[in-house]
């Protein structure tokens, strides 16, 4: 019989109190800085212990997201060296002779979105498509709010909500929820695929309302007068095969979790140093490939600084975090909590998916990014120790979520990247957004009862 003590009530009362916090769209890094450093003085009785517990929860929460930071910063410094050499627009540039009429283009521009935000994530994938692309999906006569809805929900929405091939998101879940990579992203497809298909469907319908009575554009696409260098050509070619033979390879190898973020990672510098190189010759890539990891790198920590912190906070809630941090026998205070429900307190399947979404939901407010996955996997963890519930099935529900609401399309200040590069508002943006991503919300929940 699991007995509660002071410390079990004092962790869920600082959890409580970030969710308010995160709830009126107040950063939470502080509040888990404060909340390790009392967690840390309540279980080693000790107010050095508090400090020591500091820097042990920053070090094992940094060692766990480690490598996902690095392929992250590698992918991004790689979108950069394809970019200086002038790769980017000769990978993209073949689609645009199939954007003739603004339904077509609208679908087009949204799968360019997903596919190149699933390879090297959205934030530098808005730039890309912003840049080469969007041009050419406005003189098809698509408003450009529409625009910026279609990159968003495919890329913000979509592909980061799965992160199936970088597999930033379900490494943090996973980690939090106590349980591997590879069954999480398993778990998580039907529940993904179930959000994907409603809130895209939910949008072209409502594209399709709101253009139909614009009038027709014909579409003239005058030749490019800029020739590309042979460099540029053979890096446009090498690159999009390399990540199908890395998808390729994953599937034949059975590679998930960590061997897969080593193989992406592992491409894409090998792909930086080439495309450096035949940018101005090896003399010059000893200089510019610095400057291109530094951008990347630099990226990668500014994602996952604050997830870092936030990490740190919540892994004290497992087994293995609190004894790498507090030392001794510490016990996994959620699964506590969990195994202390399910011995008092009667709960339900259709509760426990409407508290998994409501605190991915919740989470998600800051429009932080990543900060609201540890939340939402202990949160499974601490669920399935209460109920005989699928505990990955459960945390991709609050991933996906919190990645939509997050990530993000319905918090203003996390869709301004998408806002700025289309010219539009922000909020305008989130009003359109709105309806498709609740309606997918309703429906995965719905799934979610059904399945878990």
């Amino acid at each position: 019989m699991v007995t509660l003590t002071y410390v079990h009530i004092l962790f869920v009362a600082l959890i409580l109190a970030m969710l308010a916090l995160m709830a009126f769209r107040k950063s939470i890094v502080l509040p888990c800085v404060a909340g390790i450093l009392v967690m840390g003085w309540a279980v080693t009785k000790s107010a050095v212990g508090g400090v020591q517990a500091l820097f042990n929860a920053l070090i094992w929460s940094g060692n766990e997201f480690w490598g996902i930071i690095v392929v992250i910063s590698l992918v991004t410094a790689m979108s950069k060296a394809l970019s200086a050499l002038g790769a980017d627009v000769l990978i993209i540039r073949p689609v645009s002779r199939y954007m003739k009429n603004r339904s077509v283009t609208f679908l087009l521009l949204g799968l360019i979105m997903f596919a190149v935000s699933i390879c090297i994530w959205p934030s530098p994938a808005v730039a890309l498509v912003g840049a080469i692309i969007l041009p050419l999906v406005l003189e098809t006569g698509i408003p450009v709010v529409w625009a910026a809805v279609a990159m968003n929900l495919f890329g913000h929405g979509i592909a980061l909500s799965g992160d199936f091939f970088i597999q930033g998101a379900p490494t943090i879940t996973a980690k939090a929820a106590d349980t591997s990579v590879g069954a999480l992203i398993h778990e998580s497809i039907l529940l993904w695929a179930v959000m994907a298909v409603v809130t895209a469907t939910v949008a072209f319908i409502m594209f399709r309302r709101d253009v139909k009575k614009l009038p027709p554009v014909k579409v003239e696409r005058a030749a490019s007068l800029e020739k590309p260098r042979p460099a540029a050509r053979v890096m446009a070619v090498v690159t999009p095969l390399a990540f199908a033979l890395d998808v390729a390879l994953m599937l034949v190898f059975k590679l998930q979790g960590g061997d897969a973020t080593a193989l992406v990672g592992g491409t894409a510098l090998v792909i930086l140093c080439a495309a450096t190189c035949l940018n101005g010759g090896v003399k010059k890539a000893l200089d510019s490939v610095i400057d291109h990891i530094k951008d990347g790198f630099g990226f990668g920590i500014e994602i996952f600084a604050p997830v870092v912190f936030i990490a740190g906070f919540f892994f004290l809630g497992s087994a293995d975090g609190a004894k790498a941090v507090f030392g001794g026998e510490s016990t996994g205070i959620m699964n506590d909590i969990g195994l202390y429900l399910a011995q008092n307190v009667p709960i339900s399947r259709v509760p426990v998916v409407l508290a998994e979404a409501l605190a991915g939901f919740v989470t998600g407010l800051d429009g932080s990014g990543f900060s609201g996955l540890p939340i939402v996997g202990a949160t499974a963890v601490t669920f399935s120790q209460a109920l005989p519930v699928n505990r990955e099935m459960l945390a991709s529900l609050g991933q996906i979520i919190t990645i939509w609401v997050d990530g993000g399309t319905l918090i203003p200040w996390a869709v301004i990247p998408v806002a700025a590069i289309c010219g539009v508002k922000p909020e305008e943006l989130v009003r359109k957004n709105m309806l498709p991503v609740c309606a997918g919300i309703f429906a995965t929940i719905v799934a979610a009862c059904l399945l878990v």
